[in-house]
């Protein structure tokens, strides 16, 4: 117990120090992890052999990262990017591996070995890349969202390259027993990382592994469509705040184990039923409980790296593995650039994309150790081969700070600042603020109530504060922000927002965490009012509706009308459309166009007629009165 507790210590005083010293430098919490890790381990020698074993229990931090990545991704959003996952991570994925196996082939390395080696330099940081956009802000960037794509064809990548490497042992090697008996050795079954482990699949002709993985997935889906629902409520019947936590850690936990017992990565498993649960109304729990976990062990992770670093074999060949380094971070950007310009990424966002992936990744920690196990890859060449890896992690976040000194020489470069710290409150909530949130928080204000605004634009709210208006820039879509903004207490919430889908999102958390709030939301055109209101909007504002209605009055007026008629030609319009908007989100269904959605159509045409009758018959009766 002495020993767990010391251990703890030093890694969270190591981090604590570190962490903020490197981002106060502007070098990003990755770096400063790493340094940790180098500091309190090669340097100090304060951590020794168990950071092996502690870095395969934090690379769980992976396995949470991609799960919260999944919720992001409703599977409608996932097939919308097939092109990017299948056409440049694809792309990527092999032309690195031919690459980089060419140049292990030119070091005299046999086919096997120099296979083994390409794909697993050919793999980049997700952990590291993802959390260095995060910070940066660059992750709704087309850059940092084609760097996205790639990550994650490279993480689902990880399962057939696990499945394939083992064939590149073409026999396995005769041995002499102590008896002087000959035998070969028997492949005991290993996990990902070189260690025994127990397996559904192992002995299984190859049908069987195909439906044991099969009904593995399947599991996974079926389970998130159909008992999370009945479980939350039960949880929630508890009333404990901590068991939504255990509930949350279990969903990623026992995915992980199902995942692996069945020869399949933990962190593809935990990304699936992610996009499984996207949909689902308890998301947000999912996404807030497990914040914490993932920053915390993608940090110890990445302590690891740092502490495990053979110090002793680099010092002896320095110039040589650190020229390495560097040719693979050369050679995939290389391919990246090419990428970037035939994907035709542009501006900053192909120095992001050419930059942000040129390292290799954490997977390649796991690659080389399930190689060794398997005898594919010799064990000299193995710690090589680790160390250049960690290398090129390391210099990562240098090719994130080379990216900004590049993008500020570029005409769209913005300012990065972080969020702020709220200290107002007020009955009103403004999630946006834009033309026609300014206008709402001006009336608002001016008739004597206090507004919150927020928004995500820089320059928007450098604007409203230079004429006197208190404002506070933050992502109004994130559960702490709007907590920070007194969702708790506010009774109404405006939003305003650009981003349709956002704006939706939003409004159905918000339905969820305060039932009784009003919400009142603006929407982009009939369609954004359909999801709206069946996030819980209560008003929703079509932003032309009402300016359009004014201008088909003036052009009744002009043709003859009296402004009373057009008035009420007006008002007839206005309450007629305000119901048939009503029925028609009954049945309008988002995975249907409406154009094909047969039941919306012919409603819509009946409602149309209605109107004409309506109209009709005001005319009569302004005419008879």
């Amino acid at each position: 117990m002495e020993s767990f507790l010391y251990q703890a210590s030093i890694y969270l005083a190591a981090a604590v120090i570190a962490v903020p010293i490197a981002a106060r430098l502007g070098l990003g919490s990755v770096l400063g992890y790493l340094a940790a890790g180098i500091l309190i381990g090669p340097v100090l020698g304060l951590v020794g052999a168990e950071t092996e074993d502690l870095q395969h229990f934090a690379e769980f931090g992976v396995v949470m990262m991609l799960f919260l990545i999944g919720l992001e991704l409703e599977p409608k959003t996932l097939w919308n990017m097939r092109h990017k996952l299948l056409g440049m991570g694809g792309a990527q994925v092999v032309l690195s591996t031919l690459l980089l196996m060419g140049v292990a082939m030119a070091y005299g390395e046999p086919l096997g070995v120099a296979i083994a080696i390409g794909v697993t330099l050919a793999l980049s940081s997700t952990a590291i890349v993802l959390q260095t956009l995060s910070e940066k802000g660059l992750m709704q960037t087309n850059g940092g969202r084609s760097v996205f794509s790639v990550l994650l064809t490279q993480d689902i990548a990880v399962i057939p390259i696990l499945a394939f490497l083992p064939l590149l042992v073409a026999t396995m090697p005769v041995q002499l027993s102590s008896d002087g008996s000959i035998s070969r050795s028997d492949a005991t079954h290993l996990d990902a990382y070189g260690h025994s482990s127990i397996s559904l699949v192992e002995g299984l002709p190859a049908w069987g592994v195909t439906l044991v993985t099969m009904g593995a997935i399947a599991i996974v889906i079926l389970a998130g469509v159909f008992l999370t629902r009945p479980v939350f409520r039960f949880i929630h019947a508890t009333r404990l705040r901590e068991m939504y936590t255990a509930l949350a850690l279990l969903i990623v936990v026992s995915i992980s184990f199902l995942m692996m017992i069945v020869g399949m990565s933990p962190a593809l498993g935990a990304f699936l039923a992610g996009v499984v649960l996207a949909s689902s109304e308890f998301r947000h729990e999912l996404e807030t409980d497990l914040e914490p976990f993932k920053g915390l062990l993608l940090g110890l992770f990445f302590i690891t790296v740092g502490a495990g670093i053979n110090f002793v074999l680099l010092f002896e060949d320095w110039p040589a593995l650190i020229s390495m380094a560097i040719l693979v971070i050369t050679l995939k950007g290389f391919v990246l650039y090419c990428l970037a310009v035939a994907f035709k990424i542009k501006g900053r966002d192909r120095w992001l994309f050419t930059l942000g992936l040129a390292q290799a990744g954490e997977f390649g920690f796991v690659l080389v150790a399930f190689s060794v196990g398997q005898g594919l890859i010799p064990k000299d060449v193995a710690e090589t081969l680790l160390l250049v890896v960690a290398l090129s992690m390391l210099i990562t976040p240098l090719l994130f700070i080379l990216y900004e000194i590049i993008g500020k020489r570029m005409a769209d470069q913005h300012p990065e600042i972080e969020a702020d710290e709220i200290d107002h409150d007020g009955p009103v909530i403004i999630a946006g603020i834009g033309r026609f949130g300014q206008i709402v928080n001006r009336l608002v204000q001016g008739s004597g109530f206090n507004t919150v605004v927020l928004d995500h634009d820089i320059e928007t709210i450098a604007l409203m504060r230079r004429f006197g208006f208190k404002s506070f820039l933050g992502d109004p879509t994130r559960p702490d922000m709007l907590q920070a903004a007194g969702l708790d207490t506010a009774r109404v919430l405006v939003v305003a927002l650009d981003d349709k889908a956002a704006s939706a999102r939003l409004v159905a958390y918000a339905r969820k965490a305060r039932p009784d709030i009003h919400i009142i939301a603006r929407a982009y055109d009939r369609v954004h009012v359909y999801s709206l209101y069946q996030a819980g909007a209560n008003d929703i504002v079509r932003e032309l509706f009402d300016g359009s209605l004014r201008a088909g009055r003036y052009a009744l007026e002009n043709l003859g009308l009296t402004e009373y008629e057009a008035a009420q030609a007006e008002h007839v319009f206005y309450h007629h459309d305000r119901d048939a908007v009503r029925q028609l989100a009954e049945l309008w269904t988002p995975d249907i166009p409406t154009s094909k959605n047969d039941a919306y159509v012919a409603r819509a045409r009946a409602l149309e007629k209605e109107l004409e009758v309506s109209l009709a018959a005001r005319q009569e009766e302004q005419k008879s009165g």
